[in-house]
């Protein structure tokens, strides 16, 4: 069974803007294949505005490859306290690297703020972090979609 996502925007602030519907497929890198592997939904609290590593991406269970053509697709949410409330006011800052090394800040997750972003396994040193814009608690819901090697 495929792995699909869905997107639908729709703005009353641009004239002449219809809307946008689109689904996709998840597959393997270059291919028509359907991507076979998952981290499993799981979520995360933070409490504090030390980078947390959401995902690691040589974690031995991942079995990503360092080759240009091995797909990832990682989606996290901003989901607030965990408890209901939900801030749009802060954020949480969403990095690829390396811990300790080089990270490239790639989004800011408002409350109830989502992504959805391919990664490639090109890097297998290169994580995902997550880091809280303060220390008030915040939770983030996140998967892996990947394909095994």
């Amino acid at each position: 069974m495929a792995t699909t996502a869905a997107i639908t925007l729709s703005s009353d602030i641009m004239s002449n803007f219809g809307g946008y519907s689109k689904t996709m497929t998840l597959t393997q890198g270059g291919t028509v294949t359907d991507i076979d592997m998952t981290t499993g939904l799981q979520r995360r609290k933070l409490t504090s505005t030390t980078a947390t590593d959401l995902i690691i991406m040589a974690d031995a269970s991942l079995i990503v490859e360092t080759k240009d053509s091995t797909a990832a697709k990682v989606f996290i949410k901003n989901i607030g306290d965990g408890k209901g409330t939900v801030d749009k006011s802060t954020y949480v800052s969403i990095s690829l690297g390396t811990a300790g090394g080089t990270t490239q800040e790639i989004s800011k997750l408002y409350g109830g703020d989502w992504l959805l972003v391919p990664l490639t396994g090109i890097d297998v040193t290169g994580d995902v972090y997550a880091t809280a814009e303060n220390d008030n608690a915040v939770v983030l819901e996140y998967v892996m979609f990947y394909e095994e090697n």
